[in-house]
């Protein structure tokens, strides 16, 4: 798990670090695993009382590994022996969630304040992981997308469900059908970031001790109560994203989505 994420404590605050530095922190099976392994570990910790999660390097989360497309192009939906994160989404293996859905879920389960420190790009699932913390400080430039539509998916990590309690309803509309990338100053006036600022993961880690110095008693109630605001109906949606997502991976469209981007052409879909 360490060659993926490195965690310290100190003080009560849990530093989360992605350390794929030279894929940009790319989400691979084993980053995949090892984000639900560190929030379930944390989950249990009672010393925890506030969590930072970044990414070292030149960016936070550059999205789903490459190499997840390329099987899905050649219509590999993996093996018994070798199972990948985009087999059967539609099981529920983690309560309400898949695994995929559960990477930037398990920080809303996580009982205490989650910051992500958001750097470079959070692109498709890296943004979706930002959008699991409870608020996200991000470095001015900062680029965003929900950019699953590149590919011909559907935002399958949770991302329904978790955008929709942070912007207008047409907002998630354009930027979920288009793709397109927009920068943190956008991510901010829309509600995708709380605060835009040079150094996010040094304002993080201030805002988790801060945190950390509170009644931690309060500080989790406060978290349950706000959680119940925002997850009402949630196990539905997560649902609805996997069904959309299982019948779309390995369709012929789909796949003609990854070659034209892969190949650096219009793509030609059928009608």
């Amino acid at each position: 798990m360490e060659e993926r994420i490195k965690t310290t404590i100190t003080d009560g605050v849990a530093d989360v670090r992605l350390v794929r530095s030279d894929k940009m922190n790319a989400l691979d099976d084993a980053m995949f695993n090892a984000l639900v392994e560190t929030g379930e570990r944390l989950k249990t910790d009672k010393s925890v009382r506030a969590v930072v999660i970044s990414g070292e390097g030149r960016a936070f989360c550059a999205g789903l590994d490459m190499g997840n497309f390329g099987r899905m192009a050649s219509g590999e939906r993996g093996s018994p022996e070798k199972k990948s994160v985009t087999d059967g989404l539609s099981k529920r293996t983690h309560g309400i969630a898949n695994r995929a859905q559960y990477a930037p879920y398990v920080w809303r389960d996580v009982p205490v304040p989650v910051i992500a420190a958001v750097h470079g790009v959070a692109f498709g699932g890296g943004f979706q992981v930002a959008l699991g913390a409870d608020m996200r400080y991000v470095a001015p430039g900062t680029r965003m997308s929900v950019m699953e539509i590149k590919w011909g998916l559907v935002p399958d990590m949770a991302g329904m469900a978790l955008m929709r309690t942070l912007a207008r309803e047409d907002i998630v509309r354009e930027l979920t059908y288009t793709g397109r990338i927009f920068e943190a100053e956008e991510a901010l006036a829309i509600g995708f970031a709380t605060k835009v600022m040079n150094d996010p993961y040094a304002a993080a880690l201030a805002t988790a001790r801060e945190i950390a110095d509170k009644n931690p008693a309060a500080i989790r109630a406060d978290k349950r109560i706000l959680n119940a605001m925002a997850d009402s109906d949630a196990a539905e949606l997560l649902l609805a994203e996997s069904v959309e997502q299982d019948k779309l991976i390995g369709s012929a469209n789909q796949k003609e989505a990854i070659m034209a981007n892969l190949e650096k052409r219009r793509p030609k879909f059928a009608d």
